[in-house]
């Protein structure tokens, strides 16, 4: 608890943490709108934050050579309509730490909307990887904007995992932009089902400025109904034995639109970056092998988006 303020046990049952946030060797912030309502630090974490009219500022740090055992829960929540969130956060794994973070935005309100501002730096040797579940309104659009810039130092470890979970997408805006340094790691994953008219833009760009720096862009998507995805991946490669990957892939079903724009750079002659992205229905044969088991069209359909979502 922080300043004694009750926690809003409500945003920690959406998001499946209430136990976790009771563990006193389990870091974790949450935030409703512009308060922050439970905290707790432990050895080799620094948690910093100022409270804002419309939002937090949020510093947390690694500190050199401190491994985090347990993932840091962080919690992002609006239990107001029409309310507006902004969320400055900094992020340093100094030289040598290690740490994991288990995020969530629970977003249940009609017109609610979420941005996030993100800085992040992994130093020499450093791993960090950050696992956000997003759960919003069923039957109201929301709006999330989240934006990063990361820098990875040499032998750095950056991955990154955005999924939804619950409810529907809204209007979902992701800008990540991450640089390796010598022999670093660069890996984000975003998955995410649209329906009705949910819009989704995906910008997602790895440098690889070190040599042998490795980096890999993976995006799953399915759009429905009238639902719109647009998605940017870029990779460049500048250093010798640079390696990256982008890899898209979409399903489109009723009047759904999707665009792909995978774009690979290699400004040098021992880099290597590949790239592969597919746009389309679902497999006919999968539909009518799962339709012969005894599901529906519309099972059948959800079970292979399902599938091609968590791959």
């Amino acid at each position: 608890m922080l300043g004694g303020v009750k926690m809003d046990v409500d945003l920690a049952k959406m998001a499946e943490i209430d136990e976790a946030l009771k563990d006193e060797e389990t870091a974790h912030i949450m935030i409703d709108r512009n308060r922050v309502i439970s905290r707790r630090d432990v050895k080799g974490l620094v948690i910093e934050t100022h409270e804002r009219e419309d939002g937090v500022d949020v510093r947390l740090r690694v500190l050199k050579g401190s491994v985090i055992k347990k993932p840091i829960h962080m919690c992002f929540g609006i239990t107001h309509e029409k309310t507006m969130q902004r969320i400055n956060m900094e992020i340093e794994i100094e030289d040598g730490a290690e740490a994991s973070f288990l995020s969530h935005c629970i977003l249940p309100k009609s017109g609610a909307r979420h941005e996030m501002e993100a800085a992040i730096y992994i130093g020499e040797n450093a791993k960090y990887s950050y696992e956000e579940k997003h759960i919003h309104a069923f039957d109201a659009k929301v709006e999330v904007v989240s934006k990063a810039k990361v820098k990875v130092g040499k032998k750095g470890v950056f991955k990154t995992d955005f999924e939804l979970i619950k409810g529907r997408v809204g209007i979902l805006e992701i800008d990540y932009e991450a640089e390796g340094d010598e022999k670093s790691i660069i890996e984000m994953t975003t998955r995410v089902s649209g329906r009705e008219d949910d819009i989704i833009k995906v910008r997602e760009t790895g440098y690889l400025k070190g040599e042998a720096a490795k980096g890999a862009l993976a995006t799953r998507i399915a759009v429905r109904h009238r639902a719109r995805a647009e998605i940017y991946n870029k990779m460049v490669a500048t250093a010798a034995y640079a390696r990256g990957h982008v890899d898209c892939k979409e399903i489109i079903q009723d009047e759904g639109e999707a665009m792909a724009v995978p774009v690979v750079e290699v400004r040098h002659p021992k880099a290597h970056v590949t790239h592969e992205a597919a746009i389309g229905s679902v497999d006919k044969k999968q539909l009518e092998t799962l339709m012969a088991r005894g599901l529906s069209e519309d099972e059948a359909v959800e079970l292979i988006i399902e599938g091609m979502l968590g791959a």
